[in-house]
C-alpha cells in the first residue's frame, strides 16, 4: 500500500469498526479451539489481531506474523510480538508448520495469488486451516483499491476456484459486510464517475476518521458475524472462505 495510506491504516486499525468487526469474526471462530495452536497472521500489520488472540488465552510464543512493511513489523515488536518478520507473502519461509493461517485482505495485494496459495499450503499442518478475507466484486473497484495497491477483487466463486485449484478443500465460504454493500456501491460509482468527468487524479482511501457511528457500525457487523453461522449472504463488500488441506490419498 502507498506510504501515506499506510500511516492512516496504522492510525485507525485498532478501533475502526471495519477492522474490529473482522477481528471479532476470526476470534469467534477460534474461540473454542485449543489455546496451544500455532497461528500465523499473513499481512499482520501492527499485530493487533495477534494481540487480541493472546489476550484470549493463546500462547504468545505460538503466535507469528509476517508483513512486507518494515514499519508494520516494527510496530509488532513494539507491541511485544517477537515472532514477527518482514516477508513477501508470496514466498514465506519459516521453519514451522501452522495449525491456523489467517490472511485478512492480503491475497489481493499479491501479483501471483496462486503462487502464494501454494506457499501457504506448504506452511499448514495436515489438519490445519486457512482463513481468507478479500475484497469482493470488481465493479466495486475505486481509488481505495488503487491506494491499497490491489491487483484484483474476487467473487465468492472465483475465490473458491482459486483455493480448490491449489490444494485446498472448502469448509465454509460466503460474503461479509452486507450492511455496507449498497452504500459502498453507490458511493464508489458516483466517485468514479466524478473522477472521470472532472479528470481527477488524486487517490483517496475509504478509511476515514472514526466517527460517532463507529460503535453502531461495529455492533451491527458483530450481529452479522453471528448470523454467518446460519446464513450465506448473496453479496457483500468482502468475500471469505475457510479451507483445509485437500485429501491427497
Amino acid at each position: 500500500m502507498e506510504k501515506d495510506f499506510e500511516k492512516k491504516y496504522h492510525k485507525y486499525e485498532t478501533n475502526h469498526f471495519w477492522f474490529k468487526a473482522r477481528r471479532h469474526y476470526i476470534a469467534s471462530y477460534l474461540k473454542n479451539k485449543s489455546k496451544d495452536l500455532h497461528i500465523l497472521d499473513i499481512g499482520c500489520s501492527s499485530g493487533i489481531l495477534l494481540e487480541n488472540l493472546y489476550r484470549k488465552g493463546f500462547k504468545k510464543n505460538n503466535l507469528y506474523g509476517v508483513d512486507i512493511s518494515a514499519e508494520a513489523i516494527k510496530n509488532c515488536k513494539t507491541n511485544g510480538l517477537k515472532n514477527a518478520f518482514i516477508m513477501d507473502a508470496e514466498k514465506i519461509s519459516l521453519d514451522k508448520k501452522f495449525d491456523i493461517i489467517i490472511a485478512s485482505d492480503s491475497l489481493e495485494h499479491l501479483k501471483n495469488d496462486e503462487q502464494a496459495l501454494k506457499n501457504w499450503l506448504g506452511l499448514l499442518k495436515d489438519d490445519g486451516e486457512l482463513l481468507i478475507f478479500v475484497p469482493a466484486f470488481n465493479f466495486l473497484w475505486s481509488n481505495h483499491d488503487d491506494v491499497n495497491m490491489h491487483y484484483r477483487r474476487y467473487t465468492r466463486k472465483q475465490l473458491i476456484l482459486k483455493v480448490k485449484n491449489n490444494g485446498f478443500q472448502i469448509k465454509t465460504s460466503g460474503y461479509w459486510n452486507i450492511l455496507l454493500f449498497i452504500p459502498v456501491l453507490i458511493y464508489r460509482l458516483i466517485s468514479n464517475l466524478l473522477n472521470i468527468v472532472f479528470n481527477k487524479k488524486e487517490k483517496q482511501s475509504d478509511i476515514n476518521k472514526i466517527t460517532f457511528f463507529n460503535g453502531l457500525l461495529f455492533n451491527i457487523l458483530k450481529t452479522e458475524n453471528k448470523l454467518l453461522k446460519y446464513i450465506t449472504f448473496p453479496f457483500g463488500v468482502s468475500t471469505y472462505c475457510i479451507v483445509k488441506k485437500g485429501n491427497h490419498n
